[in-house]
C-alpha cells in the first residue's frame, strides 16, 4: 500500500487537528523523527503563536516550538491544506453539555471541515474521547458520503490519546497507544502511522474496543476516587484524618492502589469520560449505576468543601459574606498550567455567590484567561506574610509544589486544606 510505504519511510505529511495539550505534543513527536507536519487550529491567536515560535503551554518549550519549525512544522487555520496530508490526526475536545451528555460538536465540524478535502489514500485517526460507536456512526457515514470508501479509498481510526501533562515519568513516545481500524486494512495503516512515534502500539479488534478500553480507563479511576471521596467525609465525621488512613493502606504490597481524594474532578478526562458511557448505555435499555454513583459524589465534593469553609470561619465568628478568601491553585492537578474543568473554578463561584471577596494565587497561571465557562476577572496574588495575613481563609485547592507551605502556615489566619499537604493538627487548619 502506498499509504503505509509513504509512512514507514516518513515521507507522508501529517496533519494534526487541535493544538492543545494532546495536540501539541503529537505534532513534536512527528516532527521529532522527521515527519512534515501541518498544525491546524481554529483559534487564530494559537496559529500565530506557533508560526512566530511561541508556546502557550507552560510544561511545552517555546524551543521545542522552535525546533519543529525548523524541522518543517507549520501552523494554519486553512482546511484546504488538510488535502496535502497523507495523515490527519484529530485531537478536539469532548466536553459535555449543559445537561451532562455527550457534546461531538467539535469532532462532527471537524470532519465537517474536512470532507471537502479528503482525498483517496489518507488515513484519518481520531483521539478525542467519546463512546463506543462514534468512528463507525458518527465519523464513517460522513467520510462515505463523499464517494470515499473507508477501507479501501481511505483508512480510519480510533487511537485515543493518554496524555498526562506535567507526569516526568511519561512522555507521548513512551506511554502504549491503544489502535482500533474501522477494517483490519485500516487498523494496518494505523500501526504504520504511530508505529513510527511511539514505542508500542497496542492494537485491539476494532475502534469500538478502543473507545471501550479509554473510557475503562477513565471510569476506572473516577470510580475509585469516588469512594475515596465517599470515606473522607465519613472519615471526617469520625474524626479521622483519611490521608493517614490511605498511607497506611498504601503499605500492603499487593492488592491495594492508593487513590486521594480532593475537591473535585478536574481535567479533560475523568470528570467528563464515564458519562459518555452512561449516555450510550441508555440507548441499550441500561443504566450504569456504579459509575452514575461515583460521578454523584465527585460532584458534590466541591459544596462539601465550601461547606467546611462556612463552618471554619463560623467557628472564629466570621461570616463568609465580605470574608477575604484566598483561593490556592487554579490548575486541575498540581505542577501544570491546565485548568480545565478544574473543581477549583467550582469553589470560586460558590464562594463569591455566598458573597466572598475572592482572590486566587497560582504560579503557573499569572492571569485568569476566560474559559467556556468560567470567567474570572482576576491575577494572580503573590503569596507574602502581609498577603496572607490579610485573609480571612486561604482555601489549598491544587497543591503545587512551588507553594512555601511554611510561609503560608505561618502567616494565614485560616487554612482549608483539601489535599492532605498538612499533616499536623495546628488550630487554625482545617482538612477538607
Amino acid at each position: 500500500m502506498a499509504l503505509i510505504e509513504r509512512l514507514n519511510g516518513r515521507e507522508a505529511v501529517v496533519g494534526i487537528l487541535g493544538l492543545g495539550y494532546v495536540g501539541l505534543p503529537l505534532m513534536l513527536r512527528f516532527a521529532d523523527v522527521g515527519y512534515r507536519v501541518l498544525g491546524f487550529d481554529v483559534d487564530p491567536a494559537k496559529v500565530d503563536a506557533l508560526n512566530a515560535g511561541r508556546s502557550y503551554i507552560e510544561h511545552i518549550t517555546s524551543e521545542t516550538i522552535a525546533r519543529a519549525l525548523q524541522q518543517g512544522f507549520r501552523a494554519t487555520a486553512d482546511f484546504t491544506e488538510a488535502s496535502a496530508c497523507d495523515a490527519l490526526i484529530l485531537c478536539v475536545p469532548t466536553p459535555l453539555s449543559r445537561h451532562r451528555e455527550p457534546d461531538l460538536s467539535y469532532v462532527i465540524d471537524t470532519t465537517e471541515s474536512l470532507l471537502p478535502h479528503l482525498r483517496a489514500g489518507q488515513i484519518l485517526s481520531l483521539e478525542s474521547t467519546t463512546w463506543p460507536g462514534t468512528t463507525d456512526e458518527e465519523l464513517r457515514p460522513r467520510i462515505e458520503s463523499v464517494g470515499l470508501r473507508v477501507g479501501e479509498d481511505v483508512f480510519l481510526v480510533f487511537s485515543p490519546e493518554r496524555e498526562d501533562p506535567g507526569n516526568p515519568s511519561f512522555n507521548t513516545r513512551s506511554i502504549p497507544k491503544i489502535l482500533g481500524g474501522v477494517t483490519p486494512a485500516c487498523r494496518e495503516a494505523g500501526m504504520a502511522l504511530y508505529g513510527q512515534v511511539i514505542d508500542e502500539v497496542v492494537a485491539v479488534s476494532s475502534t469500538r474496543a478502543a473507545e471501550m478500553t479509554k473510557l475503562l480507563e477513565n471510569i476506572h479511576r473516577a470510580v475509585n476516587i469516588g469512594l475515596v471521596n465517599e470515606l473522607k467525609v465519613v472519615c471526617d465525621r469520625m474524626g479521622i484524618d483519611i490521608h493517614e488512613v490511605i498511607r497506611a493502606a498504601a503499605t500492603k504490597p499487593f492488592g491495594f492502589t492508593p487513590y486521594y481524594p480532593g475537591p473535585g474532578l478536574g481535567g479533560h478526562c475523568i470528570p467528563i469520560d464515564p458519562f459518555y458511557l452512561t449516555w450510550k448505555a441508555r440507548e441499550y435499555g441500561l443504566n450504569t449505576r456504579f459509575i452514575e454513583l461515583a460521578g454523584e459524589v465527585n460532584t458534590s465534593m466541591p459544596q462539601w468543601v465550601v461547606s467546611k469553609v462556612v463552618d471554619a470561619l463560623n467557628a472564629r465568628g466570621k461570616a463568609v459574606k465580605g470574608a477575604r478568601i484566598l483561593v490556592l491553585g487554579l490548575a486541575y492537578k498540581k505542577n501544570v498550567d491546565d485548568r480545565r474543568e478544574s473543581p477549583s473554578m467550582v469553589l470560586m463561584e460558590l464562594l463569591q455567590a455566598k458573597g466572598a471577596d475572592i482572590s486566587y494565587s497560582d504560579p503557573h497561571v499569572p492571569r485568569f484567561l476566560p474559559m467556556r465557562k468560567h470567567d474570572f476577572d482576576l491575577e494572580s496574588v503573590p503569596l507574602t506574610p502581609a498577603t496572607l495575613a490579610a485573609t480571612d481563609c486561604v482555601l489549598l485547592a491544587t497543591d503545587h509544589d512551588r507553594f512555601d507551605y511554611d510561609l503560608i502556615k505561618a502567616h494565614a489566619p485560616l487554612i482549608v486544606d483539601t489535599r492532605g499537604r498538612y499533616r499536623d493538627t495546628a488550630a487554625h487548619i482545617v482538612r477538607a
